[in-house]
């Protein structure tokens, strides 16, 4: 497996790895992910801004399995937000969501950022435990109004 940055060649990919897990855990809602406008486009989204990226795992066959982003929340304070962490089924139990973060929050130290926060959801369990074992706090609710007002659990990440 290799993990570089996002190129355009892979936004129908993630598009379907993203609207797809989405829709096995029954979130295929408003005020998700689900419905982002930049969702078919995200290599353009994530170049927009060099305080922004996208990082996408790459198989021996060459298809993207799935990413995850990293993009300003608050830059005033120093606060970066995880994005679309999201892996294909057959990708999954590889350890590739931890060497995601790893390249997600080494990007944001190197971006300026001091802390990591992310948006998501009672339902996606496996992903509680990946950002738990990642080091994550959860919070008691969003640091602001939630981007994302469907997703009930809220957790952040020194990177100091």
């Amino acid at each position: 497996m290799q993990i570089r940055p996002i190129q355009p060649a892979d936004d129908s990919a993630l598009y379907h790895i993203i609207q797809t897990d989405l829709q096995a855990a029954g979130l295929a809602l408003p005020g998700t992910a689900y419905d982002d406008p930049e969702l078919a486009t995200l290599s353009q989204f994530y170049a927009a801004q060099a305080n922004r990226q996208y990082f996408v795992v790459v198989n021996a066959q060459r298809e993207v399995v799935g990413g995850a982003g990293v993009a300003a929340y608050d830059a005033a304070n120093g606060v970066a937000e995880l994005q679309k962490l999201y892996l294909r089924a057959d990708a999954r139990g590889q350890s590739l969501s931890y060497q995601l973060l790893q390249h997600v929050e080494a990007f944001a130290r190197q971006a300026g950022y001091r802390q990591l926060y992310l948006e998501t959801h009672h339902r996606l369990a496996a992903a509680l435990h990946v950002y738990h074992r990642a080091g994550f706090r959860l919070l008691a609710g969003p640091l602001r109004v939630a981007e994302h007002p469907t997703m009930d659990r809220f957790m952040v990440k020194d990177l100091g």
